[in-house]
């Protein structure tokens, strides 16, 4: 009868345990309908599954939520781990998803020990395309560099924003940024360019022969004066509501890519603008660098600059402690990677906008600044994830070896890999307008682009370094090269046919320039004529350009195109032969298609004798000027009857 009875009580638990398990496994799988949102952050806002990384961590911001005790009922989700910061406002939970986890919308459950409870409600989102689809860029690209502020304004509503949480409870306004309102008339204010208006004219870039867009940042920049450039980010989750919305970035994207246009996104790493949210409540005590001079008022050190000293063997440990850590400007703080929250922050961020927006690429601003251990870390983060991206580095300097030390695949003798697949080639821009500007001479001239390319040999993969004749930090190429049109041509065709990734900074193809302040920012930044309703010019349509602009942007549209479909350029060998009376010849060839670039900075006409290039062998062969579609047979000699460069390819 014992022997019964204990049967019984077993069947019985059993089935009771049995339906426990299906009634939590109910639980666990069932889908959140109605949306939570009692937390005030929590940061990334969404994540997917399908990564190689199944682990990710949320910064959770509230009021003294580091009391609460934190769960998850979702089939597949669990919380690893529970971090406090030194803040009690904040909580880092690092979450795990399994392989068999789907996508759906979940609810995080913060309990208080008096009883209360907060829900946030999270969504795994299924991703859209496989890893493999993000295909980056390369030197079949020509990447076009927009600062978005002073392009074109498509959505004039944005032009006056006002915060609505800057508006007390009675609806009165308590504040609003400096700004808000646009000024065209202030070259260091916003002039109303917006995501729209890069929209709006795709048409033009396409046309023009781009393949890629590289915007400046378009995130949020709640900063009292100079925000329109970007750079002093005060959320790295927001688009900035004065170049539209999130919604709108995407359309960017998509729009572009149906073009066959990638999307590189700007990214700043190394710091934040001084009006971010956090500042207020930094999480850790380490969350910036300088941190305790901040928070006590002490006087702050910005960086020396001497960015030599991450490679240097011979630096003294404070000339790299002050290159580090010290702040880029005073109102940029300086963000300290080697809080692994920080770290971990940072390099979600950018998976998060990858997937987000389906970019080809990220440029990093700021590359050598930040902590190098780091940087290395976050780039093979994200290439881990995305084997076919491209990301570029900015290391401004013209010595090719710290150029060189930040590619992945260099052989440095600290044993440093970067994970980096490009970086800037500031070195031969350099060299290209001392070669323009110079007179020629044994040492001066057209050899400093001789030897500039020269030097490729301490190059890990020279066609993935991505040059350029100017960008947004640099004065025009057109004033670099004293108003000279014939040596502003001869600079852009000749980087557009090197074993490079070229960039060309908008404006350039119609001359724009910053003559009247030379080096100024606002006025290099200068406003894209035909953007703006009321343009008396417009650089789009051609309306109001000087003969001299629509050349140069026809000159620039039939290089650009041409090289889109030449593998020669693309991938092609690269020879080229010493500096011979003025002149300068190039060539890339490939498959039997052979491109031949020619600089002559003689102002008379100038015989040149072709045997010296015999070994290239394209003697007897017809060959076709890429500008003017005139033919040419390559036999004994060529004329070159002006000033000027000359493209021809053995493509007919």
């Amino acid at each position: 009868m014992k022997k019964l009875i204990h049967i019984a009580l077993i069947i019985l638990i059993s089935v009771s345990f049995s339906c426990k398990k299906n009634v939590e496994e109910t639980l666990v799988s069932e889908e959140v309908t109605e949306v939570k949102n009692d937390i005030e952050k929590v940061e990334p806002p969404n994540w997917w599954i399908g990564f190689k990384n199944t682990q990710f961590q949320l910064l959770v911001k509230h009021p003294n939520i580091s009391e609460a005790s934190p769960s998850i009922n979702y089939q597949g989700v669990s919380i690893k781990e529970a971090h406090k910061a030194d803040s009690p406002n904040y909580l880092f939970l690092d979450l795990n998803i399994s392989e068999s986890t789907k996508a759906g919308q979940f609810n995080i459950y913060f309990d208080f020990k008096d009883g209360k409870q907060l829900v946030q409600t999270y969504q795994l989102k299924d991703r859209e395309r496989d890893a493999s689809s993000f295909q980056g860029f390369d030197s079949s690209d020509a990447i076009y560099l927009i600062t978005p502020d002073r392009f074109a304004n498509g959505d004039t509503s944005n032009d006056i924003f006002l915060d609505t949480s800057s508006l007390n409870e009675n609806g009165e306004k308590v504040s609003l940024l400096k700004e808000a309102t646009i000024n065209r008339k202030d070259d260091y204010g916003r002039h109303g360019g917006d995501i729209r208006g890069i929209i709006q004219h795709l048409d033009y870039i396409e046309e023009m022969g781009f393949t890629q867009i590289w915007s400046c940042p378009l995130l949020t920049n709640d900063m009292p004066e100079s925000s329109y450039h970007g750079y002093a980010m005060t959320d790295f989750y927001q688009v900035d509501p004065r170049y539209g919305t999130l919604d709108a970035y995407k359309e960017l994207s998509v729009k572009a890519r149906e073009k066959s246009i990638g999307l590189i996104m700007d990214q700043v790493a190394n710091h934040c603008g001084s009006g971010h949210w956090w500042m207020q409540d930094l999480p850790f005590k380490d969350w910036l660098n300088q941190q305790e001079h901040f928070e006590n008022n002490k006087p702050l050190n910005n960086s020396n600059h001497r960015r030599t000293s991450n490679q240097d063997l011979y630096a003294a440990k404070r000339d790299k402690k002050e290159m580090a850590e010290g702040w880029f400007v005073s109102a940029m703080p300086d963000l300290n990677q080697r809080n692994p929250f920080l770290a971990n922050y940072i390099i979600q961020n950018s998976i998060w906008w990858v997937e987000t927006l389906n970019l080809t690429g990220i440029r990093q601003d700021t590359y050598p600044y930040s902590d190098k251990a780091f940087m290395s870390n976050w780039a093979g983060a994200i290439m881990k994830e995305y084997p076919s991206f491209s990301i570029v580095g900015e290391e401004w300097s013209t010595n090719p070896l710290l150029i060189a030390y930040w590619q992945d695949g260099q052989e440095n003798k600290d044993g440093y890999q970067s994970n980096l697949s490009s970086t800037m080639d500031f070195a031969m821009q350099n060299k290209i307008v001392d070669a323009l500007n110079e007179d020629e001479k044994w040492d001066t001239g057209l050899v400093k682009i001789y030897e500039g390319l020269a030097n490729d040999f301490a190059y890990a993969s020279p066609k993935d370094i991505m040059i350029f004749p100017d960008n947004h930090d640099m004065s025009r190429i057109f004033t670099q090269l004293k108003g000279d049109v014939p040596n502003t041509k001869m600079a852009l065709s000749y980087l557009l046919t090197l074993p490079r990734i070229p960039q060309i900074y908008y404006g350039t193809e119609i001359l724009m320039n910053d003559f009247a302040k030379p080096g100024d920012h606002g006025l290099i930044r200068t406003d894209f004529p035909g953007g703006w309703q009321g343009d008396t010019t417009n650089a789009f349509t051609g309306e109001g350009l000087s003969d001299a602009q629509k050349d140069m942007q026809l000159f620039l549209k039939k290089i650009l195109n041409y090289r889109k479909s030449s593998d020669a350029i693309h991938d092609g060998e690269t020879i080229h032969f010493a500096p011979f009376m003025g002149t300068y010849f190039l060539f890339r060839s490939i498959d039997g298609e052979t491109v031949v670039h020619i600089i002559n900075k003689n102002n008379e006409p100038i015989t040149i004798d072709l045997k010296r290039y015999a070994e290239i062998g394209l003697n007897g062969k017809t060959l076709k000027n890429i500008i003017t579609g005139e033919t040419f047979i390559w036999q004994d000699e060529i004329v070159l009857s002006e000033k000027g460069s000359t493209l021809l390819t053995t493509k007919l």
